[in-house]
């Protein structure tokens, strides 16, 4: 097995694109462009964050498939852990830096040092998930471990309207874990994808992977469609948009047809990206770039985006497409530059740096 898969690198190179323009499109354009801006940011929010998220418990498998006979010890417990709380502690410097967070009560919630974030989430998910995969290998497990993915979304649905009245009076708890894509129940996709990495990497070691991806791609446009139908018989209003699903802490958490159509589409995607890189080799390398240092380029083009030409400093705003397009991709190719760079930076530390 290759120690990096195109396809995933790929993959996650594509949900940092969407994930730029989620972010510009939120902080660049101003109101007046009209219901456009709001389709692109509804859009891009269903699309990037649970990419990555998913993305967190799929890959997990690729180095724990190794070990399956040892993977709760404390030496691969702490590498583990030790990775997952230097990425907890990356979205607590992003909000210090990009954010401008300095005390704990700030006029808005995201200004706090402490403010919950989808980095906090991923970094908690790896800590979270290596112990959790070693009931995989009981028999069993990977049904156990589904149901338990889904009667956690389910009690949170439960629990949505006595959480937005208890929130308020816990404002910690509140500010760290019930913000911005809390991890509950955002885990619960964590979960989903380390289920079904482990058993892509099963299938894979005893011989060809490519019937996974084919039955994976079936179920996915199974749960768009199931997702399309529910909207025709139960119509919400707008059909698109945050209205019809949930808000927590002012942010958003997916309904129930939002959550089914969110993980067909991540399962067609993952399917698609594996037949066209590693059946059809189509690997454009800058895409694989953008994928491999995705981490170091969430964090920078924020710093980018918000921080020097958001609201901070020059509070640029477009009032015209053609100049928001171009501004994108001038920030897409920059961070393909800082991708390159970032690697070159590390081959040449030969790893007394990194």
């Amino acid at each position: 097995m290759p120690p990096r898969l195109a396809f995933l690198d790929v993959f996650r190179g594509v949900a940092l694109i969407v994930m730029v323009l989620n972010h510009t499109s939120r902080w660049w354009i101003g109101r007046e462009m009209g219901w456009w801006r709001y389709w692109i940011v509804y859009s891009t929010v269903t699309v990037a964050a649970p990419i990555f998220l998913f993305l967190v418990g799929f890959v997990l498998p690729l180095s724990l498939h190794r070990h399956a006979g040892d993977i709760v010890t404390p030496s691969r417990l702490w590498n583990y852990w030790r990775r997952g709380a230097t990425i907890v502690a990356a979205g607590l410097l992003l909000n210090v830096i990009v954010f401008g967070g300095v005390h704990l009560r700030s006029l808005s919630p995201e200004d706090s040092p402490f403010a919950g974030g989808v980095l906090q989430t991923i970094g908690l998910a790896i800590i979270l998930m290596t112990p959790t995969a070693a009931l995989l290998k009981w028999p069993g497990g990977r049904p156990a471990l589904l149901s338990v993915a889904l009667i956690g979304y389910l009690v949170f649905l439960v629990a949505y309207e006595p959480l937005q009245a208890w929130l308020p009076q816990h404002p910690l708890i509140a500010l760290t874990l019930f913000l911005d894509y809390p991890p509950w129940p955002w885990i619960c996709l964590v979960l989903v994808g380390l289920v079904l990495g482990w058993w892509w990497r099963d299938v894979a070691a005893r011989g060809s992977d490519a019937p996974f991806f084919r039955n994976l791609a079936v179920i996915g446009v199974v749960f768009m469609a199931l997702a399309v139908i529910a909207e025709l018989v139960w119509p919400s209003s707008p059909h698109i948009g945050f209205t019809r699903d949930r808000v927590l802490n002012h942010h958003w958490i997916p309904a129930p047809i939002t959550a089914v159509w969110i993980l067909g589409s991540v399962f067609v995607m993952l399917a698609f990206f594996y037949w066209i890189c590693e059946r059809r080799g189509w690997r454009p390398q800058w895409l694989v770039v953008l994928g491999q240092t995705a981490l170091m380029l969430y964090f920078v083009h924020q710093v980018i985006a918000y921080t020097i030409f958001g609201e901070r400093w020059l509070n640029v705003r477009f009032h015209q497409w053609w100049p928001f397009w171009l501004s994108n991709l001038a920030l897409i190719v920059g961070c393909v530059g800082l991708g390159y760079a970032w690697q070159a930076i590390k081959a040449r530390s030969k790893g007394w740096l990194f």
